[in-house]
């Protein structure tokens, strides 16, 4: 009879089918449940600021890519004895959503309407996408939310299973959604919180903007691309009649908004005009020549207007020379309809009124051609590529207008915050520590504080109300803010404490702030969200066990905004890190080295690959790349490891079928220095680990597993299988135990890259249910006293001289099998001597009745090879 230890090996081991099935019973076994028993020590957890996927569409190979190398490290903190902290979150908060359930469910959303529990959307489904904006039915913001958390949970369905298919080593009892009631009022306390401490606050001031999306756009959101201009060379008039200043420009429709002429203090050109003031071309508007040190001599005329507002250079000129407002571009991209008030005359007005409500690239048709008419145009405009800001999600240039937003202080007009900010990016640890560079050159950069409130419907509402005056103007100097305790709150249908709902927007009643918070203020509190901080659903027992985090995995495309973001709510909340290391992750390049992303087209769906190779060989393409590191999506490495999969079953078979034995039982030369290159193995793949080299950690561990099943497998087998059980002599007991010992160690060693292939294997010797993602990550140590004193360069040098024979066999194209009557391995003194005493497994595994080992030469070669027979001729 069999004991508990007796492997239960299949005929024909198999990949097929391993994902679902161990998938099934990790999470029947809470194999991956975090560990809350006993009291908090926070020195026993490892704890991830998991990224939350944007629940909109589907995932793509990056997500495969990405999410792999951060469950390498869960995988290998857990062996290492950690209790692992590893939620999940779902960003289903931000534009692509709501642009997805307007075309879904044929809806808008306008935050005046109240709350309909019963609303039944007019489309659900494909037929929504062909919906006019005109035609989608008007809802409140409430309903809209609750259409946009009923789509999107549709989404994370199917981005659980996959995930799950991909053997990510998640909590699934741990997860949120950016938009949940606990998500919301997390945001709302963060932001209350800021806005007692001064740290939030709201300005009417210059902001980028975006005319489709209509809504305001932060700096870290800024795309700069090419865009097709011209240069128009325009004549300004001297107010004291000597002569003109001619200009540049490639935005001559803003002539109208033009409030001073800049050059640089040190042009001699300009210098005397200093002080001096000139008129408006068409308009006939006095304005002063002024100097600045952002004015740039050597580009262009080396004097260029100031428009309120054309680009981010405008602002500080307007801020730093406190010149006056004088917009006309709105916020739908056109040139304001009533004509300004600073446009005197009839001329002026006349002009004007050719251009009021016209789209900026319409309004520059139009003046460029009253310039010309006037005279006032310098030669022809000259076609050039400009760079333009946009939004990243938009398409057309943003325009900079005047409104009144909300901000949360991030070091941008703050020297003291700014350092603050830059020395917590020195305390964080960076993998790789290049990445670190990117911090601190954004934060360096920085012009402003974090713009975070958005004209959108779908987010996390901004919790305040004004007070309605008697003119039945809001106040917006004295917000109203909720009660901790009452959050989450929506402004746009919930009622202020001391009001009723039927004082909503009426002199002595109330407003309600419209705007939503930047889908960024809800995710840099995602440590906050997933760890149980706040008082709406808090949990204060499990923020103290994983506070602060340990880890933020994200993409290095996003240092600028998430991880930065978070720095700053953490400064603001605690004045400490959020977490003590970021891995930052590379790209995934198409075959002609293009980043792949859905806006191009080139992206690849995860789902065919794991179901056509296998999730383990997608995982192992995956950790075979370094982090930061940029990686070609490749199927033939794919390919490569599956093979190593199967291998793993197929190396595994073998040695389980000989039955366990005591590793005491490791006795002669070649079996010790197996466990001797393996104890290396394992101090540097711990190492590579500790310092998240991942691709390291497999690379070492791959490459002695590979020498373990070509090698040292075909030199010990056949002292292996000499006697049976109970009679095995010395030697097979040797092989026995160094074979069972090693495959256990590199079982564990490739747990963590390869979990559905190893948790097959170790199923078949642990019939008490246990886990190899459970089971202790090795040490070297052990292997060290097993090892004695052997040299782990004896295993590659026999290796060696048995393949010098086998090839030989093959050149003469004969069987392996065949007899060889002498062989002379020649090998420097120092190499024979470590050879000498294993030579009888290499006798055994070349079937080499004379083997002559020969001192001389630089390294190990097999010169003469004598076989017993000859091929056929």
């Amino acid at each position: 009879m069999s004991d508990a230890r007796t492997p239960q090996v299949p005929d024909k081991p198999t990949l097929d089918g391993v994902e679902d099935r161990w998938a099934q019973v990790w999470e029947e076994r809470g194999t991956y449940r975090f560990d809350r028993s006993g009291d908090p020590v926070r020195e026993d957890v490892y704890s991830i600021d998991t990224p939350p996927p944007t629940a909109s569409g589907s995932l793509h190979v990056g997500h495969v890519f990405s999410y792999t190398h951060t469950d390498l490290v869960a995988r290998y903190q857990r062996m290492r004895g950690k209790r692992v902290f590893y939620p999940i979150g779902w960003d289903d908060n931000g534009l692509p959503t709501e642009r997805r359930v307007q075309n879904y469910f044929g809806v808008r959303c306008d935050p005046s309407l109240p709350h309909d529990p019963d609303f039944v959307p007019p489309l659900r489904g494909a037929e929504g996408k062909s919906v006019k904006a005109a035609d989608q039915v008007p809802v409140g913001r409430r309903t809209f939310t609750e259409l946009c958390v009923e789509l999107t949970q549709e989404d994370e369905k199917a981005f659980e299973a996959l995930f799950r298919r991909l053997g990510l080593s998640v909590d699934w009892s741990h997860q949120y959604q950016t938009i949940d009631a606990r998500s919301r009022a997390v945001s709302q306390q963060a932001f209350l919180a800021e806005l007692e401490q001064g740290l939030a606050y709201q300005a009417q001031a210059p902001g980028l903007w975006d005319v489709t999306f209509q809504t305001a756009v932060a700096q870290a959101e800024l795309e700069a691309r090419d865009y097709p201009g011209a240069y128009h060379r325009v004549s300004f008039a001297r107010t004291d009649g000597e002569g003109a200043v001619e200009i540049e420009t490639t935005r001559p429709e803003l002539v109208p908004a033009v409030v001073a002429l800049i050059a640089h203090p040190d042009d001699e050109r300009y210098q005397p005009l200093f002080g001096t003031t000139v008129r408006s071309p068409l308009f006939g508007v006095e304005i002063p020549v002024l100097a600045h040190p952002a004015a740039e001599p050597d580009k262009g005329a080396g004097i260029a207007m100031c428009c309120t507002f054309g680009d981010l250079t405008d602002v500080t000129w307007w801020r730093d020379l406190d010149l006056p407002t004088r917009p006309v571009v709105g916020r739908d991209g056109r040139l304001v309809r009533e004509t300004p008030s600073w446009l005197e005359g009839d001329a002026a007005r006349e002009v004007y009124g050719r251009l009021a409500g016209k789209t900026s690239f319409s309004a520059r048709e139009a003046v460029v051609a009253a310039l010309r008419e006037s005279g006032e145009l310098v030669g022809e405009p000259v076609a050039t590529q400009r760079k333009a800001n946009f939004f990243e999600k938009g398409d057309k240039p943003l325009e900079i207008v005047t409104s009144r937003q909300w901000y949360v202080r991030n070091g941008g007009r703050d020297d003291a915050l700014r350092q603050r900010l830059l020395d917590r990016g020195a305390e964080l640890d960076f993998h790789p520590a290049f990445m670190r560079a990117r911090y601190e050159n954004w934060v360096g950069g920085l012009t402003g504080d974090w713009l975070v409130s958005r004209q959108r419907s779908y987010g996390v509402p901004i919790p305040v109300w004004y007070p309605v005056g008697d003119d039945g103007e809001p106040r917006y100097d004295a917000p109203l803010a909720p009660a901790v305790a009452d959050l989450p709150v929506d402004p746009s249908s919930d009622v202020p404490a001391g009001y009723s709902a039927d004082q909503r927007g009426v002199p002595g009643g109330f407003v309600g702030e419209p705007d939503v918070m930047d889908t960024w203020a809800t995710s840099s509190l995602s440590p906050q969200v997933a760890g149980g901080w706040g008082e709406h659903g808090g949990d204060a027992d499990l923020w103290a066990r994983v506070a602060p985090y340990d880890l933020r995995p994200q993409g290095q495309d996003i240092i600028r905004t998430w991880l930065f973001s978070t720095v700053v709510r953490a400064e603001h909340q605690t004045g400490a890190l959020p977490w003590r290391n970021a891995a930052i992750s590379g790209w995934i390049l198409d075959p002609d080295r293009k980043k792949m992303s859905k806006s191009k087209g080139n992206v690849v769906t995860p789902l065919d690959l794991l179901e056509q190779h296998g999730s383990d060989a997608v995982r192992y393409w995956a950790a075979s790349a370094r982090l930061g590191t940029d990686a070609t999506f490749d199927v033939a490495q794919m390919k490569v490891g599956r093979r190593l999969a199967i291998k793993v079953l197929n190396a595994s078979k073998f040695v389980l079928g000989f039955g366990s034995a005591p590793a005491e039982d490791v006795t002669l030369p070649l079996d010790r220095a197996l466990l001797a290159g393996l104890a290396d193995v394992v101090d540097e793949a711990t190492a590579a680990f500790d310092a998240y080299d991942h691709q390291r950690a497999l690379a070492v561990t791959e490459t002695f597993f590979w020498r373990f099943c070509d090698d040292y497998l075909e030199l010990v087998k056949d002292r292996a299988y000499a006697g049976g059980a109970e009679d095995a002599d010395a030697g097979a007991r040797s092989a026995r135990a160094a074979l069972s010992t090693a495959l256990d160690v590199l079982l564990r060693l490739l747990a963590p890259a390869l979990p559905f292939a190893t948790e097959e294997v170790w199923s078949w010797s642990h019939a008490d249910g246990s886990s190899v993602h459970a089971a202790a990550w090795p040490t070297a140590a052990p292997l060290r006293g097993l090892a004695a004193d052997a040299d782990p360069r004896v295993l590659p040098l026999l290796g060696a001289a048995l393949a010098g024979v086998r090839k030989a066999k093959s050149q003469a194209k004969v069987s392996q099998r065949t007899d060889v009557l002498r062989a002379v391995v020649t090998a420097p003194a120092a190499d024979v001597a470590l050879v000498r005493p294993a030579v009888d497994d290499l006798r055994g595994a070349g079937r080499v009745a004379d083997l002559v080992l020969v001192e001389g030469g630089d390294v190990l070669g097999v010169d003469e090879v004598e076989l017993a027979e000859t091929p056929a001729g």
